[in-house]
């Protein structure tokens, strides 16, 4: 039990004496939990949650339901751990008042990775920039496995018409997280390009988004 653990090993006065920094992943998830039960301490709570969810990225798609199925998860605790992730994710987004500038590939995965690095499902989405490479909109085009029937260039470059967009970014992540580039994602990205030279904006790339890592095509010379 947590009463048994020397009182300067416990997570909340690790917290209080080095900084939230130097838990770990069970330690932050046992202080959110608070308390285990009877039978357990909250570090043994906490550890099953995380084997539960097999990784700890897992958790930010987690439902109350979810949560509850856990033994020793009441639904307050289910609560508490879902208003903790929601409030990590919005503080982890890039989105802010300012517009936001692309200067590289680095720059579109750093603002993308937040929201895209732990998908369980492929996302295809369009950043749409003004004349200065700044983000003047963000879209998801279509959510599924990448297929060249499905990711129409007409559909992009409408909305980069109505958004008087002057160039696009292209996005999509890999849920096996490995960002490696297949046939169907290079043969998308040049139909992409084609398109966009004919109509005038640039696709200026295509960034593919895996596991907390990236890989430009434009970079990789696919286009």
């Amino acid at each position: 039990m947590i009463r048994d653990v020397n009182i300067e090993d416990r997570p909340r006065e690790r917290l209080l004496r080095q900084g939230a920094e130097s838990l770990s992943n069970q330690e932050l998830l046992a202080i959110l939990l608070r308390t285990g039960t009877k039978e357990e301490s909250v570090l043994v709570l906490a550890n099953r949650v995380l084997n539960v969810f097999e990784r700890l990225h897992h958790l930010k798609h987690a439902t109350i339901e979810e949560m509850v199925a856990i033994k020793g998860i009441g639904e307050v605790k289910a609560i508490q751990l879902i208003a903790a992730i929601e409030l990590g994710r919005r503080l982890a987004q890039k989105h802010n008042d300012e517009k936001f500038t692309i200067r590289s590939p680095q720059d579109a995965a750093t603002y993308l990775m937040p929201d895209m690095t732990s998908l369980n499902q492929e996302h295809f989405v369009v950043l749409f920039l003004n004349i200065k490479n700044q983000i003047i909109h963000k879209q998801t085009i279509f959510i599924g496995s990448l297929n060249a029937s499905i990711v129409h260039p007409r559909e992009i470059y409408r909305e980069a018409v109505k958004r008087s967009a002057a160039s696009i970014i292209c996005a999509h992540n890999h849920p096996s997280g490995v960002p490696t580039p297949s046939t169907e994602d290079i043969e998308v990205t040049k139909r992409i390009v084609e398109a966009g030279y004919i109509i005038g904006i640039e696709l200026i790339d295509h960034v593919i988004i895996g596991d907390h890592q990236y890989i430009s095509l434009k970079e990789k010379g696919y286009f």
